[in-house]
């Protein structure tokens, strides 16, 4: 099987930024619209996030949360009850100002669509939903005993981006934002961890990811949080993608939106409040973390089909006989199970060469492609390729015995996956104790070879806010996290400071 002439092109290491397009174009995951900054999700790449989406939404119930829905449109003036929340989103908003279009003909006699009826108060198309959330919060809670209440909820929030990536960046993006409210700082605090542990969980067994846990400095905190954790995932560029974060917001949505309620003693009290989200983000790490310069791999856990089945046709007396072998052996693999979850199997019956077709699938990354032609049914056997090899590596087993280890090959195909990325993100994490060595490691002195440079580097850090900045500005680096860890816990002295520190943080290049 030949690899055709637009396999991806350029490859990871000649331009990872390009390859990332061409693989979400090859894989047709998704793609530019008329609106800038705004993507279509296609087909394959919505079903990548619905399996994500159904997946994380059972651990979020398996927690005791419950999902709600709540308006696009949010209120100028709830905005501005939380100042340090508003300030930080203000650049990205979208601002709605009128509710009616007229048709009126211009000078030359053309006729336009123009906005008339302006509103009483502008709305901001939700960039997060903290504000009118704490208002439908307000009027649901009375009393210690109506608390917890923990919600979640599925949407799209917009955030106008001025440079768009397909996936990482979008104006608009679909996600999930979780908001709970509880009687002490303490329960708020241990939700807060919770949801952390959720997600880590999350990345690591679904999605093959292996990403560092911590806190983000108050440089990098969610505007009007008192505490943000963060996952952080490093793809194959060494850069670091923030892919998902738990807020501890204690008092200052509460206070802002009045969340009260009545205390064990009777009085007034304040609630002590959270908010966390992922988003298609985590479809863009996923491409980044695991892809290769023939496509996607997606882990077999979140694969919209994990087995697809390739009827081979050579002559037209022998279709029958195919497909019905083919709609067979799926049938089979659908009554398995894997992830706790019957086998997705998918069978290409399109009119096409098996050579196109066949590299349509690998782009896409299907874990498992099984042919099925005249003489496989001959010999009782099927044609099987697993995503994470080589194309060429294809192994002939009795049908009996590919249906007994169908579910172990996925699980297989999982693990290595994981077990990869593993070993990418440990040989390029070092510690470093210096500014001279920390500008080396983030500085390509080989232009031709840019990739050999940069990871995470892991530095003690008693620097102040402005110094961060400064580092951030100077070297294009910022700190991506405290990490958890007693490993990171050491004592030692500041790269730029040379003050004491009693812990590593990480630092990297980022998305």
């Amino acid at each position: 099987m030949a690899k055709p002439q637009n396999a991806i092109s350029p490859s990871r290491h000649e331009d990872f930024p390009e390859w990332y397009q061409q693989v979400v174009r090859a894989a047709d995951l998704a793609e530019n619209s008329e609106v800038r900054g705004c993507m279509v999700i296609k087909p394959w790449g919505y079903g990548l996030w619905e399996q994500i989406q159904s997946q994380l939404d059972a651990m979020f119930k398996a927690t005791g949360h419950k999902n709600a829905y709540f308006p696009l449109l949010i209120p100028l003036s709830y905005l501005e009850k939380e100042a340090e929340h508003a300030e930080g989103f203000a650049t990205e908003c979208a601002v709605v100002t009128h509710h009616r279009l007229e048709a009126q003909k211009d000078e030359s006699g053309k006729t336009k669509m123009v906005p008339t009826g302006e509103l009483s108060e502008p709305f901001i198309i939700r960039p997060t939903s903290e504000t009118i959330i704490g208002a439908a919060f307000a009027r649901w809670i009375e009393s210690y005993r109506d608390l917890p209440l923990l919600i979640n909820q599925w949407a799209n929030v917009m955030r106008w981006e001025m440079r768009p990536r397909l996936f990482l960046r979008t104006a608009e993006f679909l996600w999930q934002e979780g908001h709970t409210v509880h009687e002490t700082a303490d329960e708020a605090w241990e939700e807060t961890e919770k949801i952390l542990d959720v997600y880590e969980k999350f990345a690591r067994e679904h999605l093959a990811i292996p990403v560092i846990t911590g806190e983000k400095t108050e440089n990098e905190r969610f505007p009007g949080a008192d505490r943000t954790l963060c996952i952080e995932a490093m793809v194959q560029d060494k850069k670091a993608i923030q892919a998902g974060t738990s807020h501890f917001l204690g008092q200052n949505f509460s206070k802002a939106s009045d969340i009260s309620f009545a205390g064990r003693d009777g009085t007034k009290q304040f609630g002590w409040t959270t908010s966390w989200g992922v988003s298609t983000r985590l479809v863009g790490t996923l491409i980044m973390a695991h892809g290769d310069d023939d496509g996607v791999i997606i882990p077999p856990m979140v694969a919209p089909t994990q087995v697809v089945i390739l009827p081979v046709i050579p002559k037209e007396e022998n279709r029958e006989a195919v497909i019905t072998a083919t709609e067979s052996l799926a049938k089979s693999l659908s009554s398995l199970s894997y992830g706790g979850l019957p086998i997705r199997v998918e069978i290409d019956k399109r009119d096409m060469q098996g050579g196109a077709k066949n590299w349509e699938w690998i782009k896409k990354g299907a874990p498992i492609r099984v042919e099925i032609g005249p003489r496989d049914i001959e010999k009782e056997s099927v044609a099987v390729t697993r995503r994470d090899r080589s194309p060429k590596d294809k192994e002939f087993i009795p049908n009996e015995e590919f249906l007994n280890k169908a579910a172990k090959l996925l699980e297989d195909i999982q693990s290595s996956l994981l077990e990869r990325a593993t070993r990418f993100k440990e040989d390029n994490m070092k510690r470093i104790d210096s500014i001279d060595e920390f500008i080396e490691f983030f500085t390509p002195s080989n232009t031709e070879r840019p990739e050999i440079h940069g990871g995470f580097a892991l530095c003690h850090w008693a620097g102040s806010n402005e110094e961060e900045e400064k580092i951030a500005k100077e070297h294009k680096v910022t700190i991506r996290c405290i990490p958890h860890g007693e490993q990171y816990a050491e004592k030692g002295t500041c790269i730029l400071t040379g003050k004491s520190s009693s812990r590593r943080v990480v630092f990297s290049k980022a998305y």
